[in-house]
């Protein structure tokens, strides 16, 4: 029995039940009942697969397919069954129709992996990419009458790769190693020229303080301005105009996305793979760290051929960010790039700084020299015993400063380029082996060997001897200030390629993690023992600066605790290189010898010598003959000089050589007074204050510092661990034995008045001498303490003004006058260790320099057995120190020439209250660091009074700082 027509189409889907309901009659095909076997087969191939197929059949092209190709082409499906593909297709047929007929024509099989299609499947003109083969469908006879068709969409494979190759042009252009930002932007700009059909045209705009600029746009036809014409070159962001508002740049540089629709009225420009009008753009800001302040906007066309879908947004937010980074990539380069150039100036106009102050060195140290070497030599006026030693150390350092000259000058001259090579042929072997041997009586009187092995080299060398001597003289002498046991060796060897200086020693080393740096100019590895601490910090880079002068390198090698290895390699095609003809560069030897007396000025005993007191003449009326005073200082001459002129008082002095052995000296005979250097071996001075400050046997032992180490930041940080004074060098010699003095004497004063040892409990006393001022008020101890002292403090203007400290001790009359020398007589009243109880003191200075540092030795006696956390005695004292210094330097025409404090304790909280006697008037620019109220400020409440009778500041400060 036949089956029924209709059965072809069962199991054939949606689409099987459509033709199943179709009239074929009306068709080209005619009723199904008609069809031939071959069409009939292949019908039902089409509707059994589930892969995209199409059955175009006969010359009509008429069309049957199955459901996967229904959802191929979207709307055109149901009406496309049994029609014409030439109809349904018309937009794409100038691409299918060839391919379609050649498959019928020849009866040979096509295949294209991605064919671009134009379809209206959706409601607009869509870009599509389809993997399409087409194969002849013959009827029963053989004969091609039909084509089938075979496919799959791979529009996103295609859109999506090309989309990614944008974001990698984007990368690589925009890596930010361009000369400026504007370049970049125009470097991003033309990668995205590269790819139209994602983004028709685009614009990048930059905020540029209150304008939103453009840097860089692309799109429309090339060699045409339509997009710089349609988009605005600036935008005021404080009142942006409508062509920026409706292009949304101002929302967007807010951080909002804007989509900019009716692009047809801003931007009439054909876009797409068929020029049809692009209609959307996007401005998307350029994201950062700041939301709503972003540093510019994206502004980008839509292709009017893709679906904004999300794919599509979500390409753009990636674009975007590459925009962004490369920006700001571009942004941080070009301040790299301006920093480099602006250190690079500083550095130039610094190398000729160097220079010209080099230079002008010269001239004052020639007159310095001469006369001092003339005075050395005179035998027709020998120069006394006494005076000899003088100018000869005069003239010793004279002629450091001009080696430190010459190295800064020739250090210079290498920066900026401007050194040359005198080279001339030298037996360098033996010329090495001198300059070693010039070293040998200070590296054994070091206590180490010196070994020299330098055989003949196989040829001369073409070097300039000046600058090799200073290469040889800086490793040596360097080997030698940090070696202290064995050995330090020089070798001189050659092979086919190179000649090689090597100055290997048994010294401390030096770390893994300093040995990039070593060869920095003014790099000084931390914490390094040394034989002394002086020096520029430019040795080891001028090594290396002239080694490449001479087209040569250094090399170092080095271990912690076992020694360190200079090598200095010349190639042989350098050390044959031709001869400067000439006079030869005065100065050979000149930086050998100098690095030499150097070096012996470490070797001096580090111990140091007790100089005993010189016979003074007169009347023996000084009350501190005889004191002990230790020196330290790394350096010899100094510590000679400090000798002589102290001893010339009547003094003991010790010297010694580091704040370590200070201690130790210290330990076993205490002195009277410590006279420190900052800048030294094994323990600075500001390390040994520390150490002095902390031990309570050596708490009050005055200490002076002298330190090279100019401005108020050093002074400061001097004073802030503890010492008594600080002096600058270079200092008067009458100056520095004032300050000793007056040291001295403050500390016995205190003695004598019966202050606080360091290990007893408190002590009162009434009525004895003390610090450097006298005493007013009843000095009680206890609850007992006034009002004003009790009671809180009341600022200026309040009811309680009269009660106010200010007030207090404007009315108190002193009850002693300062004496001549500076010095008073005065008590002083020293609290329980307990501190919640009450303290009263008061005392009277003279209106001098000198009054802060004795009143912060006083101050810190009675404060020194209470409970007070030592940050807040070291701030107090800071800001007492600068109030008292504003008294003497401040009062014009005083009716007391003196100052007055008061130190009251009570309630956990400690107020300075100090107080001078004359008219208020401004610092001299000279005198006035511009840090006074700023210290007082950062330590303490401060408020001042200010009458016709004088000034007072009262600085109040709780023991404990709340947490």
């Amino acid at each position: 029995m036949k089956r029924p027509s209709t059965d072809l189409f069962t199991d054939g889907g949606h689409a099987g039940r459509l033709m199943a309901r179709l009239d074929w009659a009306g068709t080209p095909l005619g009723p199904v009942a008609g069809w031939s076997q071959s069409l009939r087969s292949a019908v039902r191939i089409v509707l059994s697969s589930r892969y995209p197929m199409l059955l175009l059949w006969g010359p009509d092209f008429t069309q049957l397919y199955n459901d996967a190709y229904a959802a191929l082409i979207g709307d055109k499906h149901p009406a496309a069954l049994g029609d014409d593909v030439r109809v349904t297709l018309a937009e794409g047929w100038d691409v299918l129709g060839p391919l379609i007929q050649e498959a019928m024509a020849t009866g040979v099989a096509s295949w294209v992996p991605a064919l671009r299609l134009l379809l209206e499947r959706a409601g607009y003109r869509e870009e599509a990419y389809f993997s399409v083969s087409h194969a002849p469908a013959r009827d029963d006879d053989g004969r091609t009458v039909g084509v089938l068709t075979v496919c799959s969409e791979v529009t996103e494979q295609v859109v999506g790769e090309r989309r990614l190759r944008l974001l990698r042009d984007l990368s690589l252009r925009g890596d930010g190693r361009t000369v400026d930002v504007d370049a970049t932007c125009a470097r991003l700009i033309d990668a995205i020229g590269g790819h139209p059909l994602d983004v028709p045209f685009a614009a990048i705009y930059l905020r540029d303080n209150g304008v939103l600029r453009r840097t860089a746009c692309v799109g429309g036809p090339p060699g045409q301005a339509t997009v710089q014409q349609a988009l605005p070159d600036a935008v005021d962001l404080a009142a942006p105009g409508p062509v920026a508002r409706a292009w949304g740049l101002p929302d967007a540089v807010r951080g909002r996305l804007v989509e900019v629709t009716g692009l047809a009225e801003l931007l009439p420009l054909p876009a797409g793979p068929w020029d049809d009008r692009a209609g959307v753009a996007l401005a998307l800001p350029l994201p950062s760290a700041a939301e709503d302040q972003p540093p510019g906007v994206l502004l980008a066309g839509v292709s009017p051929n893709r679906h904004l879908d999300e794919a599509y947004r979500s390409f753009y937010q990636l674009l975007v960010q590459q925009v962004a980074v490369a920006v700001r990539n571009a942004r941080e380069y070009e301040q790299e790039r301006r920093r480099a150039e602006a250190l690079a100036e500083l550095d130039r106009v610094k190398t000729n700084f160097f220079t010209n102050v080099s230079h002008e060195f010269r001239t004052p140290l020639t007159l310095m020299l001469g006369p001092l070497a003339d005075a050395l030599a005179d035998s027709a006026a020998p120069l006394p015993a006494v005076q000899r030693e003088r100018v000869e150390t005069a003239w010793r350092n004279s002629t450091r400063l001009l080696t430190l000259v010459n190295s800064l000058l020739t250090f210079s001259s290498l920066e900026a380029g401007r050194a040359r090579s005198d080279a001339r042929v030298v037996d360098l072997a033996a010329l090495t082996a001198e300059l070693a041997g010039v070293f040998r009586a200070a590296v054994e009187r070091a206590g180490l060997t010196l070994e020299v092995d330098c055989p003949p080299l196989p040829r001369p060398v073409t070097v300039d001897p000046v600058n090799w001597e200073r290469i040889v003289t800086n490793l040596l002498s360097n080997a030698l200030k940090y070696t202290f046991i064995g050995r330090i060796r020089v070798a001189m060897d050659a092979d086919d390629d190179e000649v090689r200086l090597t100055v290997a020693d048994t010294g401390i080393g030096i770390a893994d993690r300093d040995l990039p740096k070593l060869f920095e100019r003014f790099h000084r590895v931390q914490g390094a023992r040394s034989r002394s601490h002086e020096g520029t910090g430019i040795g080891l880079a001028l090594v290396r600066e002239l080694a490449r002068l001479e087209r040569g390198d250094v090399r170092v090698t080095s271990q912690v605790g076992v020694g360190t290895t200079f090598t200095v390699a010349l190639p042989w095609s350098t050390a044959r290189s031709t001869a400067v003809t000439g006079p030869a560069r005065n100065g050979r030897g000149d930086a050998a010898h100098a690095a030499v007396q150097d070096a012996l000025s470490w070797l001096t005993d580090p111990t140091g010598g007790v100089a005993e007191p010189a016979a003074v003449s007169g009347p023996g009326t000084d009350e501190l003959a005889g004191a002990r005073i230790l020196v330290a200082d790394d350096n010899s001459d100094m510590r000679a000089y400090l000798s002589r002129l102290l001893t010339g008082q009547g003094w003991r002095v010790r010297s010694v050589t580091d704040g370590q052995r200070a201690l130790d000296a210290i330990h076993n005979e205490p002195p009277d007074l410590v006279l420190t250097d900052v800048m030294m071996p094994v323990l600075d001075g500001f390390d040994l204050v520390r150490r002095l400050r902390a031990d309570p046997a050596t708490r009050a032992l005055p200490v002076l510092v002298l330190s090279a180490r100019a401005g108020e930041e050093a002074s400061v940080a001097g004073l802030s661990l503890g010492a008594d004074d600080y002096l600058v060098k270079p200092f008067a010699a009458v100056e520095l034995i004032a300050r000793i003095r007056a040291a001295i004497r403050r500390a016995r004063a205190h003695t004598a008045a019966g202050g606080p040892s360091e290990t007893t409990g408190h002590v009162v006393a009434e009525g004895q001498p003390a610090g450097n001022g006298s005493p007013v008020g009843d000095g009680r101890t206890g609850g007992g303490l006034p009002p004003a002292v009790d009671g809180p403090l009341v600022g200026a203007g309040g009811p309680a003004a009269a009660s106010s400290p200010a007030a207090a001790l404007a009315d108190t009359p002193s009850t002693a006058t300062a004496p001549a020398n500076g010095s008073a007589d005065a008590a002083s009243v020293v609290p329980p260790a307990d501190a919640g109880s009450a303290v009263d003191v008061r005392w009277t200075y003279p209106s001098a320099p000198t009054s802060a540092s004795a009143m912060r030795r006083d101050i810190r006696r009675v404060l020194g057995d209470l409970d007070v956390d030592p940050d807040v005695l070291e701030d107090l004292l800071l800001a007492a120190s600068e109030a008292v210094n504003n008294a003497v330097e401040h009062a014009q025409r005083p009716s007391r020439p003196e100052v007055r404090v008061q130190l009251r304790v009570g309630d956990g909280v400690v107020r300075i209250s100090v107080r001078d006697f004359g008219t208020w008037r401004d610092r001299r620019p000279a005198m006035d660091r511009g840090r006074g109220a700023l210290l007082m400020n950062a330590y303490g409440d401060v408020r001042m009074v200010s009458t016709g009778e004088g000034t007072t500041v009262t600085i109040e400060r709780r023991l404990v700082d709340p947490a």
